[in-house]
């Protein structure tokens, strides 16, 4: 199975066939890793993939990064840069038996003095025990182990395969790299395309750093009998936008909500806003956005300001109550509230000290003052003795005390000077000036 020229497997092209029915994207395989566009960083004189063709030795590595960025390209170069046989697989065609079929080739060549490249896309749709099955050959050198994956290895694959392998991270398609693409294209087709400059920087724009779909696009345009060069207009008519690279549950995931999170806490609006459009334009679940931004005002807002946390819970209302797209502006609401709300982490800390303290000390008993006395036995036994209640008390504070007695009165709860919470440092700070008094005057 021939590799195309930006990530994916495609079925090779059938010898004789006309060169008009060979895809754009195949024609322009880069020939050599000098060819490849906008990976650099690895395949330059000093980059990790360089340096190993440069040393005519190389290693097992993961090639980590978006769809249409070269990872398969790049596998087939590196194999003939050192005079490697070249064995793709892919994991989403593949079984235990493709396995089994490749390591044995693997081994015979290795005995007629041939070493494998085994190229693996898509590794990470290996189970644990497929991927494991890989150890033995790559420790014997029976094959050198190139995979791809556009997921994160961290996750996505076992780590005893990752101690054995380098992972090196390829970068989305610059605008300078898609530029020198489509300049490749229009050479080989041996005209411009049929756009207006403004269509063109739209055309690059839309293909979002994914080489591959950028030249699909290209061969779509030029395979069209276009009378009149389209502007971004026309161009957006006749093509369909990327649809932007996004799993529910997959690292781009977990990337972009971080980046809300983040942009939030920051008290950046405007960043914030956008990684909340990014997420819902890309299709995410608005009550999955909702659920997020409502943990977040407790966690990083707490009782700074005690009306984040009713603006989320009444954005979930509104969204429930009137649905996409008009629910969607209360979510907006709710993220801009966040975003310009004092902040405080405050509570977040306090719980986690106090679960801390509560699974250290087990089981100790609330003080016989604060003890329920419903019966007479439990009054006779001293339960609630002493009680103060504190409505009862000057200024309604009494400053009992409410610890068990085996254990020190404890700070969990600090609040910061800003916005509500100020407030509430003064009353503690009085609460606490009155519990000394109470206790210097016993």
């Amino acid at each position: 199975m021939a590799a195309d020229l930006f990530g994916d497997d495609a079925p090779a092209q059938p010898e004789g066939a006309p060169a008009g029915a060979v895809p754009l994207a195949e024609r322009l395989r880069p020939k050599s890793l000098a060819d490849v566009v906008g990976q650099e960083h690895l395949t330059g004189p000093e980059g990790a993939i360089g340096r190993m063709v440069a040393a005519g030795q190389l290693a097992s590595i993961i090639l980590w990064g978006p769809p249409g960025t070269g990872k398969t390209t790049i596998a087939r170069l590196l194999a003939e840069a050192v005079g490697m046989r070249f064995a793709p697989l892919s994991a989403v065609f593949s079984g235990v038996a493709d396995l089994k079929k490749a390591f044995a080739d693997a081994e015979k060549m290795a005995a007629a003095g041939k070493r494998t490249l085994l190229f693996v896309d898509e590794i990470h749709r290996f189970n644990r025990a497929q991927q494991d099955g890989f150890l033995p050959f790559v420790e014997r050198g029976t094959v050198v182990l190139v995979g791809a994956t556009t997921e994160n290895p961290s996750f996505a694959l076992n780590a005893a395969l990752l101690s054995r392998a380098q992972v090196l991270v390829l970068h989305r398609l610059d605008e300078a790299a898609l530029v020198t693409l489509l300049a490749r294209a229009e050479a080989e087709v041996g005209r411009a395309l049929p756009v207006t400059g403004e269509a063109r920087t739209a055309l690059i724009a839309s293909a979002d750093g994914d080489g591959r779909f950028l030249l699909n696009q290209v061969e779509t345009l030029f395979a069209a009998a276009i009378d009149a060069p389209l502007d971004a207009a026309g161009l957006a008519a006749f093509l369909h936008r990327r649809m932007p690279v996004y799993d529910k549950d997959r690292d781009g995931h977990y990337n972009l909500i971080s980046a809300l999170h983040k942009s939030l806490r920051g008290s950046d609006p405007q960043a914030a806003l956008y990684w909340l459009a990014r997420m819902l334009v890309a299709g995410e679940e608005p009550l999955y956005v909702l659920r997020r931004l409502t943990r977040f005002a407790s966690e990083d807002i707490g009782l700074a300001d005690p009306q984040a946390l009713v603006q989320c819970l009444a954005a979930k209302d509104a969204y429930q109550f009137l649905g996409s797209p008009e629910g969607e502006l209360a979510i907006v609401q709710a993220c801009l509230y966040l975003a310009t709300a004092p902040k405080s982490n405050a509570a977040y800390a306090a719980q986690k000290a106090a679960w801390a303290a509560a699974r250290e000390t087990g089981s100790l008993a609330p003080p016989a003052n604060i003890l329920n006395a419903p019966t007479k036995l439990m009054k006779d036994l001293g339960y609630g003795a002493g009680y103060s209640y504190d409505h009862d008390a000057p200024e309604g504070f009494s400053g009992d005390n409410y610890w068990p007695d085996d254990m020190m009165p404890a700070t969990f709860y600090r609040p910061v000077d800003r916005g509500f919470e100020a407030r509430i440092a003064e009353r503690l700070a009085w609460w606490d000036a009155r519990r000394k008094e109470r206790g210097e005057g016993e």
